[in-house]
């Protein structure tokens, strides 16, 4: 009989610290890589840049789907599965609905100054919800598509969740104990291999929900592997057993791939007829078999290495998902007067990531932590009362050490 997890997991907390990390250099990559569209683009270009955001987008939403599977799970103890999807309501919808009225706007306000709109901000925002959804409107939810699919998922999944965790499916958390043996937790990866191979080319990622069939459930295979995996801790020992190998398969199979893209000699660079083609669909298999390796490698080395308690893990875990939200927006408009000066590509990357860093936990320090309306809005939990006394006389205090100075 196997053991169920009951406590939270640190590694996993670092590791989703570490993704939204991720997701700040990757971002801020955007506006310098060669070959990319996004929001704002610099003059010059680099290719260097190009290939960090290719390496990077293979992983770094199956990393956060995968531990966003696992948060789900340990949300679920001591939850119906009603009070779990009212909770995730609360916690990822309004996010969502603030950031499409208050967020990302600005970001699509600079776009469209770059493309030649002469209004200001105010006449921008009182047509914006009239022009129709973006790209062609300008009403977007932009990088919180990611909160909005993973809202979806929960409530769609949250009858199959409740189900796995309740003693009527004891049985069949036994029968995950066989992924267990030696490598065939790999076995996990196939559907997600198959679907991406499948349907990437008639339906590329648009993350609009409505257009996009395979990323949709793309991501999908790897948010209920990580909720399986957590909830058979024989599953998450195997990945850390395992890690050496899935590091070597997720080496390989970079190199395999940038082989085939530096050299072209991609199926549609060599192939008269590649959509039919058998290969073709082998070497889209391998991209998604590569995404799939680099999140088990990091999963195993995070547990390895990372399931470890520390003073400011709690703090920093709080941050993340306002760091999120916000740190897009902060890029863009560091972005949209960055781009413009004659500075080198690597110095206006470098200012980007300090300074939106830096901005990102100024506003969630000053302005979210200490206030229950804004926690709420950004998704968090609220404070207790005495917590709450606590943050005012220690902003006071702030506020009395400035005056003195």
């Amino acid at each position: 009989m196997q053991t169920i997890a009951s406590s939270r997991q640190a590694y996993l907390d670092w590791l989703r610290i570490l993704a939204i990390f991720g997701v700040l250099i990757f971002h801020s990559s955007m506006p310098f890589g060669a070959e990319l569209e996004w929001h704002i683009r610099n003059k010059e270009t680099s290719n260097l840049f190009l290939e960090l955001v290719f390496f990077m987008h293979l992983f770094r939403m199956p990393l956060l789907f995968f531990i966003s599977g696992t948060v789900s799970y340990f949300m679920l103890q001591n939850r119906s599965g009603g009070g779990f999807v009212a909770l995730r309501t609360r916690r990822l919808l309004i996010p969502v609905l603030l950031a499409i009225l208050v967020v990302v706007p600005p970001q699509v306000y600079l776009e469209r100054v770059t493309q030649g709109y002469t209004g200001n901000f105010w006449q921008f925002y009182r047509e914006m919800f009239t022009s129709g959804a973006y790209p062609k409107g300008n009403l977007s939810w932009h990088h919180l598509w990611f909160v909005a699919y993973l809202l979806i998922y929960d409530i769609i999944c949250a009858p199959l969740f409740v189900w796995i965790i309740s003693p009527r499916a004891h049985h069949f958390r036994d029968r995950l104990l066989w992924l267990a043996k030696g490598k065939r937790v790999y076995l996990l990866a196939l559907p997600g291999m198959i679907i991406y191979a499948s349907l990437t080319l008639q339906f590329p990622e648009t993350n609009d929900l409505v257009h996009d069939w395979c990323y949709f459930f793309y991501w999908l295979c790897f948010l209920i592997p990580g909720f399986i995996c957590i909830t058979q801790p024989a599953l998450m020992d195997s990945l850390e057993r395992n890690r050496h190998f899935a590091l070597l398969m997720a080496f390989l199979s970079i190199v395999t791939i940038n082989y085939f893209r530096w050299n072209d000699l991609q199926p549609w660079d060599v192939l008269n007829s590649w959509k039919q083609d058998p290969r073709t669909y082998a070497f889209l298999a391998l991209r998604a078999f590569c995404g799939w390796a680099w999140v088990f490698a990091l999963v195993g080395y995070g547990k390895k290495y990372l399931n470890k308690q520390h003073s400011s893990l709690n703090y920093i875990n709080q941050a993340v998902y306002p760091f999120y939200i916000l740190h897009q927006t902060i890029i863009v408009i560091l972005a949209f007067y960055v781009v413009k000066t004659t500075d080198t590509i690597g110095a206006k990357y470098i200012f980007i990531v300090i300074t939106t860093f830096i901005s990102s936990m100024s506003i969630y320090h000053l302005l979210i932590r200490p206030y229950n309306i804004t926690r709420f809005l950004f998704g968090m939990k609220p404070v207790k009362k005495n917590t709450q006394q606590k943050y005012e006389l220690v902003i006071q205090n702030e506020q009395a050490l400035l005056s003195a100075s």
